[in-house]
């Protein structure tokens, strides 16, 4: 074969021809909104003891590839009589769904979802060999419990995942749905909070239907809430048959010791990394109220961002924003796009650059 062979001439799986790599735009702009960051870094006692963590950490050893220390501190922090043996960590959130499916999913398996939802579901569908199907959500964006089951009873899958608060458009499923689900269902039902913490009411958790329901995971990410995106840890709490079967299928020493020693750190810091949870979440607040005065249409959200529109052109708004130093994230239902709560100088650049936009295409 020669060295400089093209993609198209591999012998790619056929699923893959013509496939391209998932990400959203990585741009050097004055305002990133696009990616649901949290825009306040640890503090400076925070980042001084991770250094420290990182000098103590052995490199010429491999790490613990159970990660005990990391789960303990997981489970303390989620509380709700939690152990180590009933949380799992990976490699942030997209590697406890490729476990998950990788031990409950493969050839001849579904994962069901609906939609509008995360981008990345169906990849890892895919990448497990698994089939993807979805079901649309009402029209506002939420979900009931007649819903869900009528799509269960249709296509009968193995792993259903519920999104809530869910991404792109914030809306969050109330508890007593998804235990309605999970009482008419053998099938692992998969509740990904990713944006938890960032619900008006983040004590109405998941979490607290463990002990009654063997077939609920519920998904967890230190990205977003803990501002540890670039430490790259998610987790997830079920009964401890889950957590196995993921140990069965992980790689060897999937979390490096890096990485096990950056998160115990943010644990041990948990209440001052959170701090600024309250203020993103007002943040938010005030984006549903602010963006309808600038003349469009937003979804309400329970999470760290908001989805508004719509545009007869999304991509062309995008671009003007852009143009203007402000990248938001095209993504989810036609013609919306997506803004992610920032600090207060990022929030008044992106309401200033949106009102010129809406002026200009007017």
């Amino acid at each position: 074969m020669r060295p400089d062979v093209t993609l198209a001439e591999l012998p790619l799986r056929p699923e893959l021809v013509g496939e391209e790599p998932y990400g959203a735009p990585q741009l050097d702009v004055p305002v990133r909104l696009n990616v649901n960051e949290n825009p306040y870094p640890p503090g400076d006692d925070v980042r001084t003891e991770i250094g420290q963590a990182l000098a103590a950490a052995s490199l010429n050893r491999y790490p613990d590839r159970e990660a005990l220390g990391l789960r303990a501190a997981l489970a303390r922090y989620l509380g709700h009589g939690l152990t180590a043996e009933r949380v799992w960590a990976a490699n942030g959130s997209n590697e406890v769904m490729t476990h998950l499916l990788q031990a409950f999913g493969g050839p001849g398996r579904t994962l069901l979802s609906f939609t509008p939802t995360y981008s990345m579901y169906p990849e890892y569908a895919r990448n497990t060999h698994t089939a993807y199907v979805t079901v649309p959500r009402a029209a506002d964006f939420t979900l009931d419990a007649a819903t869900v089951l009528a799509a269960i009873a249709t296509h009968r899958p193995d792993v259903v995942v519920i999104t809530t608060p869910n991404n792109p458009t914030g809306t969050s499923t109330p508890l007593a749905v998804i235990e309605e689900v999970l009482a008419g269902t053998e099938a692992i039902v998969v509740v990904d909070e990713a944006y938890q913490e960032f619900a008006r009411h983040p004590e109405r958790t998941a979490l607290t239907l463990l002990d009654t329901f063997g077939n609920l995971v519920v998904s967890r990410t230190m990205s977003k809430a803990f501002a540890l995106a670039g430490g790259r840890v998610g987790y997830l709490a079920a009964a401890p048959a889950v957590v196995d079967a993921c140990r069965i299928v992980r790689l060897p020493y999937h979390l490096s010791a890096q990485t096990q020693a950056v998160a115990e750190v943010a644990l041990r810091h948990a209440d001052q990394l959170l701090a600024r949870v309250d203020e993103l979440r007002a943040t938010r607040d005030q984006m549903l109220l602010r963006l309808p005065q600038l003349g469009v249409e937003v979804i309400d959200s329970d999470a760290n961002f908001c989805l508004f529109g719509p545009f007869a052109d999304r991509h062309d708004v995008w671009q003007r924003l852009l143009d203007r130093g402000v990248l938001v994230r095209e993504t989810g239902p036609d013609g919306w796009l997506r803004v992610t709560a920032g600090t207060p100088e990022e929030t008044e650049r992106f309401y200033a650059a949106l009102a010129e936009v809406m002026e200009e295409t007017r």
